[in-house]
């Protein structure tokens, strides 16, 4: 770590060139003696991640941002917040600290917490900025393998988010191909933790998880404005048959939705043709497939059961988007027309129905194709913006 970043001339200049292109940037020779081009264009890099991802990093001037890697990989901040709502106890620890996002808003609920990080280089980034943040986390250079190992203490909780990456930089999703191996590693987070939290790709099929791992009591599938990041997992000591699944969508006006996983299976789902709106929901809910449990908390009817779309006569507070049906739409008029395509459950998709009838994408106007009761249908639509 060079603490010559640090230096007033140094930030200085780094302000100056916020809105520069990277790669022209980093093809620039530094002005200062002592630090690179290639530390230059990191630390500009890093702060304009966090402008977008992590902006409570750039209220503190004196922040050394971590390799591009390692910021793109972190968790934003609106999540990390969200997350660390969920936990609080005495003791907790990081297994994975990385560039530290989730360990410093988390760890503001531990009277002790702990951070452990194989890359020293990386960690001793970390240590500086959570000096400056004054936060008391402490740290442990060492794998989260190593450190089970040779650990004896219980926390309240344990927190890992398993580098997905393999060595030629492919993204995995299954368990066990995860470093560490959680299917491996399992039992001795149990032995060691009162509550275990994983943090998982949003790829990852969590169905088969809940038959991998019979300990989850509860899984959070977390969006941030209708983009899923990521899912998260708690486990205990004990079997649970009925784990629950918690939908969010953050940073909307959309309640959580919760459902049980027996619940889900065992429930029935009423069917009907369109009525007055149109509802499909957001990605949080789209991933947890808790279809039958939207319909049954909101009273709603779904279109078809393999349409995932649902209808009503009266406007609800929907998670997800809500539309007003203007009318069925008529094939041969659509043509060189101007909309946005929805298409679930239709035998084109969105981008096959505006070739074939050369629609030019955007506007106010909205298309539904989808089916209804086993029939194919067409619907013009209006959405509906949340006040």
């Amino acid at each position: 770590m060079n603490k010559d970043l640090l230096n007033e001339d140094v930030q200085n200049y780094l302000t100056d060139n916020i809105n520069a292109n990277i790669p022209k940037f980093a093809l620039q020779k530094s002005p200062f003696s002592t630090v690179s081009s290639f530390e230059l264009t990191t630390q500009l890099q890093g702060k304009k991640i966090a402008s977008k991802k992590i902006p409570f990093l750039l209220s503190h001037n004196q922040i050394i941002f971590p390799p591009h890697l390692n910021l793109e990989q972190s968790s934003s901040q609106i999540v990390a917040e969200f997350k660390s709502s969920l936990f609080s106890g005495k003791t907790g620890i990081d297994l994975s600290c990385g560039s530290g996002i989730d360990a410093y808003f988390i760890s503001r609920n531990f009277t002790d917490y702990f951070a452990v990080e194989p890359n020293l280089e990386l960690l001793e980034i970390v240590k500086h900025n959570f000096a400056v943040l004054k936060n008391q986390t402490q740290f442990i250079n060492s794998t989260s393998e190593e450190f089970l190992e040779i650990n004896n203490q219980k926390f309240d909780l344990i927190y890992l988010d398993p580098d997905r990456r393999s060595k030629n930089n492919k993204k995995n999703v299954l368990l066990e191909d995860l470093q560490p191996n959680i299917l491996e590693i399992k039992d001795k987070l149990l032995n060691f933790g009162k509550n275990i939290v994983i943090k998982l790709s949003p790829l990852i099929d969590i169905y088969q998880l809940i038959l991998q791992i019979p300990n989850i009591h509860t899984l959070y599938l977390i969006a941030h404005k209708n983009e899923l990041k990521e899912v998260l997992l708690i486990l205990d000591k004990n079997l649970h048959k009925n784990p629950t699944i918690h939908c969010v969508n953050l940073e909307t006006n959309q309640k959580i939705v919760s459902f049980s996983y027996l619940d889900e299976k065992e429930l029935g789902i009423k069917l009907s043709n369109p009525k007055k709106y149109i509802y499909i929901p957001n990605v949080a809910i789209m991933k947890s497939n808790g279809f039958k449990s939207l319909s049954f908390q909101l009273n709603l009817e779904k279109l078809d059961l393999n349409s995932h779309i649902y209808t009503s006569n009266k406007l609800i507070n929907f998670p997800g988007n809500s539309y007003e049906i203007v009318g069925n739409l008529v094939l041969k008029n659509i043509k060189k027309t101007q909309a946005n395509i929805i298409s679930k459950n239709y035998p084109l998709d969105a981008k096959q129905i505006k070739n074939k009838y050369k629609i030019k994408d955007g506007g106010e106007n909205f298309y539904l194709f989808t089916q209804s009761c086993g029939k194919i249908i067409a619907l013009k639509l209006k959405k509906i913006i949340p006040q």
